[in-house]
C-alpha cells in the first residue's frame, strides 16, 4: 500500500490555487475538467514532490470544484493536510503576508498550523531539527493582535488552548496556556 493523495472539496476554485500555490507553495500537475459530471480536479504537489507527483501520480492533494455552488462546512472532519518546509518562520511570514492567519504560530521553531480558504487545517513542519524560538515569530504575533483586535485559537499538544487577542494592546495577547507575549 502507498499514499496516492489527499481530496479536499473547494467552494472557489481560484481563491484555494491561490492559497495552495501562490502562498503555500504548491505546485498543479495536472487538471481534469469534466463537462459531463460538472467538476474540475486540480492535482496539486509540493516542489519537492513534483517530479514522483507527475512520474507516479503521488503524492497529491486533490483540489475537487464542483460546478453548481455548493457550501462545505467542517473542513477539519478527517484531520490536516501536513507538509515539511525549510523555513518555518519564512513560511509563515509569506502566509500572514497573504492574509492568512496562523492558527498555531511556530513558536516553538517546528510546527505550526493555518487554515486553506475552506476551513481545511494544514500543519507546517521544520525540515531537521527545530529552530530556535524566534522573536520576530512573537512581534509579528504581537503585531498582528495590535492591528486586528481577533481570536486566535492556538491548537497546541492539548485541546482546548484558546489565545485571545483584546481590542488593544493594553488588553495584551495572550498566547496558549495563560502565557502572555508583552
Amino acid at each position: 500500500m502507498r499514499y496516492l493523495h489527499t481530496m479536499v472539496r473547494v467552494a472557489d476554485l481560484d481563491r484555494s490555487l491561490k492559497f495552495y500555490c501562490d502562498l503555500l507553495g504548491l505546485t498543479e500537475v495536472r487538471r481534469i475538467e469534466n463537462e459531463k459530471g460538472r467538476f474540475t480536479l486540480v492535482f496539486l504537489a509540493a516542489p519537492e514532490d513534483a517530479d514522483r507527483a507527475n512520474a507516479e501520480q503521488a503524492p497529491m492533494v486533490e483540489l475537487t470544484y464542483n460546478w453548481n455552488a455548493e457550501d462545505y462546512q467542517g473542513g477539519r472532519n478527517f484531520g490536516h493536510l501536513a507538509y515539511r518546509v525549510d523555513d518555518i518562520y519564512a513560511a509563515c511570514q509569506k502566509l500572514m503576508e497573504g492574509g492568512v492567519t496562523i492558527n498555531r504560530p511556530p513558536r516553538d521553531g517546528h510546527m505550526a498550523f493555518v487554515r486553506s480558504p475552506d476551513g481545511i487545517s494544514i500543519e507546517l513542519l521544520q525540515q531537521g531539527t527545530p529552530q530556535p524560538p524566534a522573536e520576530p515569530a512573537a512581534r509579528q504575533i504581537r503585531e498582528a493582535c495590535r492591528s486586528k483586535a481577533i481570536l486566535w485559537r492556538a491548537r497546541s499538544r492539548m485541546i482546548g488552548d484558546y489565545t485571545t487577542c483584546g481590542a488593544t494592546y493594553r488588553s495584551g495577547c495572550r498566547i496558549g496556556m495563560g502565557r502572555t507575549i508583552t
